[in-house]
């Protein structure tokens, strides 16, 4: 069969970038999230996407205003899926769940359930994240550095995974004549009992369609890609280049075989933020547009409306930028004009920065359309993975990617809802179908079927099983 490319749509109610909310016609109110939440996964469900993406934050505060106002108010994912598994048939429906805060237990039975409910379609995306509120939120108190939090998750994970198997699949007998409904030689316990997870089971719910939901880890870190590699079956990191995503790759594959798996290792994913039009005009337009919407420090009307300069994340300053570009840019007017000569003294990033605004914006130093202070700052301010373009350029792009072997998909991050949702699955979707790298129809009824995942066996059963098993003390 043909290699596919995996996409997937991250669902973020006001927009994966900062300012999409205040673009003219995009969703902005999140009391009337469940609308746009049907609508998106309706669309993603009819432009054949692999799986809706649901990400966590824990805690929240007027601080994330400016800096990630998704992050503010937004529904539970395991909630979200629930529902979607209702107003859905066939796309793949991800959550994410933190292993420091989600009770063991009670997670494995409501993936198993959703699982159940929603005909095989569920995914958990496990996170290992500290922060202070979250530890606050759920009265505890804050997680330790990164290796006793992955020690942690690798134990969560296999543990997890043997309570999806507490059932056997023909656990259920229903023999109506002798009165036996089960076989109860085939419901089994965990008795995990590790240094950081303890759960005995077996657990009240039975085994998932898909045997196991598959665990997806969003990371990119040394010790993320090392738990990755050993346990995760979707991978979900950040790269800035080609280069960069086979060196990923290379070096989780390799673990993948160091930890005896013989199936390569985990599906690699990296998140894009496309801005597509019609022309390339039309999308630099956009992207200009929200470079020029986003709140910074100096800007005349955000202090009018009386937002200090101290409510913006430290970023957001010409100071800043003055340090990124290597050149003292003193206190400019933010619309002001950069002069051809001050540009000319900029440090290597900076020249990365200023050619990153000129190709997604279209404006040029000294041009028609000059690149602006403002522009600059938003553009550092904001450092989104974005890419510009019709709908072929944008194609032209994930192709390159996919065809390299670097990534085998994306996580799409559309920077406001609906208008770039749907211009992404109107303008490059049938583009990714017409070059024969994206589907056209579903052809299996699982998120496992989807992502070319096998059905694992029951690590009960199993021979290597009870190895497995031997992680924890019983």
């Amino acid at each position: 069969m043909t290699r596919q490319l995996i996409l997937g749509a991250v669902f973020r109610a006001l927009g994966a970038f900062p300012s999409g909310w205040r673009y003219p016609g995009a969703h902005n109110d999140p009391l009337r999230d469940p609308a746009v939440l049907r609508r998106t996964a309706r669309a993603a469900e009819a432009a054949k996407f692999d799986y809706l993406f649901f990400g966590e934050w824990l805690a929240t505060g007027p601080d994330l205003e400016f800096r990630d106002p998704d992050l503010l108010a937004r529904m539970d994912p395991l909630s979200a899926i629930s529902y979607l598994a209702g107003v859905t048939r066939r796309i793949g429906l991800i959550a994410t769940a933190n292993t420091g805060y989600y009770d063991l237990f009670t997670l494995a039975r409501q993936t198993a359930s959703i699982d159940r409910l929603s005909g095989g379609r569920a995914g958990i995306n496990l996170v290992t994240g500290a922060d202070p509120r979250a530890a606050a939120n759920h009265g505890r108190d804050p997680l330790g550095g990164a290796e006793p939090r992955y020690d942690e998750a690798d134990e969560y994970v296999r543990a997890l995974r043997m309570l999806w198997d507490s059932w056997e699949d023909d656990a259920f007998l229903r023999d109506r004549a002798s009165g036996q409904l089960i076989d109860p030689e085939r419901l089994h316990r965990t008795d995990a009992l590790g240094a950081h997870v303890r759960v005995a089971g077996p657990l009240t719910a039975p085994r998932p369609v898909q045997g196991h939901l598959p665990i997806v880890h969003a990371g990119g870190s040394a010790r993320a890609r090392r738990l990755a590699g050993e346990l995760a079956d979707v991978s979900i990191v950040a790269v800035a280049s080609i280069a960069d995503a086979q060196s990923v790759r290379a070096e989780t594959s390799t673990r993948a075989a160091a930890a005896g798996r013989t199936d390569g290792g985990p599906r690699i994913v990296t998140p894009i933020l496309p801005v597509v039009a019609g022309t390339t005009e039309e999308a630099q337009t956009v992207y200009d547009t929200l470079l020029g919407l986003v709140p910074l420090a100096g800007d005349r009307a955000a202090q009018a409306a009386g937002i200090q300069s101290v409510d913006f994340p430290g970023n957001r300053t010409i100071r800043a930028l003055s340090g990124i570009v290597g050149v003292p840019l003193g206190t400019p007017e933010l619309d002001a004009e950069v002069p051809l000569r001050v540009a000319r003294r900029f440090s290597e990033g900076g020249q990365r920065l200023l050619e990153a605004v000129q190709t997604r914006t279209g404006r040029r130093i000294g041009g028609e359309h000059p690149v602006t202070y403002r522009r600059l700052l938003a553009a550092h301010a904001v450092p989104a993975a974005a890419v510009v373009g019709s709908g072929s350029e944008v194609a032209d792009q994930l192709e390159e990617w996919f065809s390299s072997g670097a990534v085998d998909g994306f996580n799409i991050l559309p920077p406001f809802l609906p208008a770039q949702f749907d211009a992404f699955t109107a303008l490059v979707v049938p583009e990714l179908q017409r070059r024969g790298i994206a589907r056209t129809e579903y052809e299996g009824s699982t998120l496992r079927d989807h992502l070319g995942l096998p059905r694992p066996a029951n690590l009960h059963v199993a021979d290597a099983g009870r190895e497995r098993a031997q992680g924890f003390s019983a």
